[in-house]
């Protein structure tokens, strides 16, 4: 075998079999032809040959492989279903191989399509594309041989197609300029849309009618202004506009613009007139018209509306007003001509515009002149100075007043209308002027206060003329008896005695401009009391400092250089101790002042005080009188004092307020002051421990500057609120906390029943017997002062006993008592309060067919806290009662009621 290198055959040089000795390739080489020599072993060999044909078989080695490994194509979106996109193809090299194509992936919404045509793969639209979902498709093509395959990527890109025509948002469209607006200026920007891409969404804008004072920009849609526009010439315009695509084929859309041209302020009003007159009488009423002013606007609406205003301008300072739609002027309140004859004033015509014109006018207006003003005075008061004794005839003054009207209106008449009664002067009638009728004498009268009257009829005018004489030394030094008393609380502490001046002489001397001098006549040769000889000023001697009471009477005498008067001076030193302002209550006194009470009302204050007590007048010591500064605007005097009783002895403050209190319709009669209830807040909240009680007492704080009224000089001494705790009777122990039954000792006898109570024991005496012990038997015994009550006359039997004689009235036998009382309305008894602190206890009988009334009120003076009030409220009895600040009410309930005229019993305890 004759082969050269790479020769795919070999022969077995034996057995001349033909084998293969490399890989055939079909593709490569289809087709062998050689030469197969046959040689023998002889000498010479001997050979033949032949000739060899081999034909190589194809078998499926190769795969398809496409002739591109990436393709595209573009496809407008409006293609018809079955157009053909493009045709992919694929070689296999093996012989008689068939392939097919199919996609493998890509074809969202399957949309394309492929089949073998040719031996290649077109590809189809299968389904309507749409440009606005995809716009582009990556397709894998797979080629196939049945067993091997291959792939390539198709890009297929589909174009928008014109398939929407351009849409304006609305078919007509509205806008506002204003017409002063510069040209240029944009007036609106109309857009469509188109929902197509490219150009075929590439929109032009164009006007369908030439309306020169518009155009617009072809590709935004502005609409601006060419010419001026004017509001007055044409209010409004219409603009067709169209809007289209630059697609094949064009599409287009058109709207309606309507412009509205707005006014815009640019003329101010115009007055009819350059300036207005007017007149007006002064004496019309408020808000009279006197003119009318009238102004135009070329203007529409509101810039052409206008209204009249005097802001900014000249009202007459508030004389006047104008209506602000009609232009009346009107007064806004009477004018006088005498103070402004003539307005010039400056109105405004403003119209409504934004920013609004206005235009000025001058308006002048005449106040004419009527009878409207009265005489005037130079002043309204005249003080007029006349030597008292002045003969009489004399001119004292002219008093003249003056009229600006004029004329007649200005003629005015004089005359004194009051104050000349009886006639001291006469009042010229034309002249004005003032004469002296009569004797003039200060001291009968310092003063004459007249009102003269000028008249210009109808219209008056007054003044008050003061005649004011002057003094002449013509009169006494007058001086009354008047007392000076010293309270002196003796102290350890220094400067409580009184080293100043304590008061003044209370001289007076009718004669103003006098000088007086005063002196001693008798009764100070101890020089008790300094005396200032020119002033009359007052001290006392420090010889007064000590714990000694005086009484000192003395002779003062005042001259004025010409008169001289003399007088009493009664000099009282009271030494004011402190068991005084232990045993002392403070009185307060409505509507009363110091001076007031010092004179003249002291001394019938100390006859009420001593006439209540049944005391002699001196022993009531009056030691403060104060103002009393917590009630505000109240005119309360307070008035501190302790008074003495028999055998020395001060009444507790307990007894003097109970018997003053009791008693104050007499005292207030008595001393012709009202007397207030006690004011004892310093025991209200109970201060003092276990059962010992709380009295109120005064303790001395401070001693105060002398007080003067024209008969008493007096020092106060002033006290402080305090208090002390005593053991009441009844209690006993180191703490008071004891109570003791007084009834121990039988202290009724044999002839009484004994009831203990918190403090004492009361005697129910035996039938026939009396006293506070039961000792007197009416049957054997005499009479003794007391044992008749309530005014009764006792009168001794000859047989032994006595008997009472009872005055008028439901006095009960035998010994004047009474038990059983009524009352007419209004009407009250009063006793003495009960003392009881931890067993209060009371019972009591009575009849009534009144619906409401009081039955028993026992509490403080002052009728504030801890009471007890016993009353019938809806023919109910209620008990009120308080222990402090709370109040408690019990309303037990009676089956028909109390007031039924049947006697009913009430206890408490």
């Amino acid at each position: 075998l004759e082969t050269g290198a790479g020769f795919p055959f070999a022969i077995n040089n034996s057995t001349g079999w033909i084998v293969v000795a490399s890989e055939l390739d079909r593709e490569l080489v289809d087709f062998y032809s050689f030469e197969v020599e046959a040689q023998d072993q002889g000498h010479p060999p001997m050979a033949s040959s032949a000739s060899v044909s081999v034909t190589v078989l194809d078998v499926n080695d190769n795969s398809p492989e496409f002739t591109q490994r990436e393709y595209g194509a573009r496809l407008n979106e409006d293609a018809a279903v079955g157009t053909s996109v493009l045709t992919v193809s694929a070689i296999d090299r093996d012989a008689n191989s068939l392939i097919t194509y199919q996609i493998s992936s890509g074809n969202t919404r399957n949309r394309f399509s492929i089949t073998s045509q040719s031996g290649g793969g077109l590809i189809s639209l299968a389904l309507p594309l749409d440009y606005k979902l995809e716009r582009q498709y990556l397709l894998t093509i797979a080629a196939s041989d049945g067993t091997r395959h291959d792939t390539a990527q198709v890009v297929v890109n589909v174009t928008d197609a014109n398939t929407h025509r351009p849409v304006f948002q609305s078919s007509h469209y509205t806008v506002n300029i204003n017409e002063d607006r510069p040209v240029g200026t944009t007036v609106v920007v109309i857009s469509a849309t188109d929902e197509d891409t490219g150009d075929n969404a590439r929109i032009t804008y164009l006007m369908e009618d030439s309306i020169p004072q518009f155009r617009i920009a072809a590709e935004t849609g502005a609409v601006t202004t060419q010419m001026e526009l004017d509001y007055e010439d044409q209010v409004s315009y219409t603009l067709a506009i169209t809007a289209q695509d630059n697609g094949i084929p064009q599409k287009s859309d058109t709207t309606y613009l309507e412009i509205l041209v707005s006014d815009v302020n640019d003329n101010a009003p115009q007055f009819l007139r350059d300036s207005y007159q007017g007149s007006v009488y002064e004496d019309v009423p408020a808000f009279t018209s006197v003119l009318q002013v009238s102004a135009t606007d070329r203007d529409s609406g509101l810039n052409g509306r206008v209204f009249y205003t005097f802001q900014g301008g000249d009202d007459g300072d508030g004389d006047f007003i104008i209506e602000s739609t009609s232009g009346i002027v009107r007064t806004l309140r009477r004018l006088d001509r005498e103070n402004v004859p003539f307005y010039t004033l400056r109105a405004f015509a403003v119209d409504k515009g934004v920013p609004a014109k206005r235009t000025p006018v001058e308006i002048q207006v005449t106040v004419l002149d009527v009878n409207d003003n009265p005489p005037v005075f130079e002043r309204d008061e005249f003080d007029i100075f006349v030597e008292e004794n002045s003969p009489i005839g004399l001119v004292v003054a002219r008093i003249t007043a003056t009229d600006p009207d004029e004329g007649t209106n200005a003629q005015i008449m004089y005359q004194i209308v009051e104050g000349n009664i009886p006639e001291v002067f006469q009042l010229d009638i034309f002249s004005g002027e003032l004469t002296a009728l009569a004797d003039l004498d200060y001291e009968t009268k310092a003063e004459y206060v007249m009102v003269v009257q000028a008249t210009s009829a109808p219209l008056v005018s007054r003044a008050t003329v003061h005649v004011r004489l002057r003094d002449t030394n013509d009169n006494s030094p007058q001086l009354k008896n008047f007392e000076i008393i010293f309270n002196n609380y003796i102290t350890n502490r220094t400067g409580s005695f009184p080293g100043g001046v304590i008061g003044r002489i209370p001289a007076h001397d009718p004669d103003v401009s006098d000088s007086l001098s005063f002196s001693f006549e008798q009764g100070n040769e101890l020089n008790l009391v300094l005396l200032d000889p020119h002033t009359g000023d007052l001290r006392l001697s420090p010889a007064l400092d000590n714990n000694r009471p005086l009484e000192a009477v003395m002779r003062v005498s005042v001259s004025d250089g010409v008169h001289s008067a003399s007088a009493q001076c009664t000099l009282r030193v009271t030494v004011i101790t402190d068991e005084m302002l232990s045993n002392s209550i403070t009185l307060r006194l409505a509507d009363m002042s110091q001076e007031r009470f010092l004179s003249p009302l002291l001394s019938r204050f100390l006859e009420g005080v001593a006439a209540v007590l049944g005391t002699p007048r001196h022993r009531v010591i009056l030691f403060n009188i104060q103002p009393d500064t917590d009630v505000g605007p109240a005119r309360i005097l307070n008035v501190s004092l302790s008074v003495t009783g028999p055998g020395a002895r001060f009444f507790s403050s307990e007894e003097l307020q109970e018997r003053l209190y009791l008693n104050r319709s007499l005292l207030a009669a008595l001393s012709a002051q009202r007397v207030l209830p006690f004011d004892d807040n310093v025991c209200l909240r109970e201060p003092c421990e276990n059962y010992l009680r709380c009295v109120a007492v005064l303790r001395f704080d401070s001693s105060a500057p002398f007080l003067a009224s024209p008969a008493v000089l007096f020092r106060p001494i002033r006290p402080v609120p305090g208090l002390r705790c005593r053991c009441p009777p009844g209690f006993t122990g180191d703490y008071c906390d004891t109570e003791i039954d007084l009834c121990y000792s039988s202290p009724c006898g044999a002839h009484g029943r004994c009831r203990s109570r918190e403090g004492g024991y009361t005697c129910e005496c035996h039938q026939d017997f009396t006293g506070d012990r039961c000792e007197l038997s009416a049957r054997g015994g005499r009479c003794t002062p007391g044992v008749c009550r309530n005014g009764g006359t006792c009168l001794n039997l000859l047989v032994g006993g006595f008997r009472c004689q009872c005055p008028p009235g439901h006095y009960e036998k035998p010994f004047c008592t009474m038990s059983t009382r009524s009352f007419p309305p209004r009407s009250f008894l009063t006793f003495r309060g009960l003392r009881q602190r931890f067993h209060f206890t009371l019972a009591l009988t009575f009849a009534t067919k009144e619906r409401d009334g009081l039955l028993l009120y026992n509490g403080r003076f002052n009728e504030k806290h801890d009471f007890v009030a016993l009353e019938i409220v809806g023919e109910q009895v209620q008990l009120t009662f308080s222990a402090g600040e709370a109040t408690t009410t019990v309303s037990p309930f009676v089956p028909g009621g109390v007031s039924d005229g049947q006697w009913h019993r009430v206890q408490l305890h």
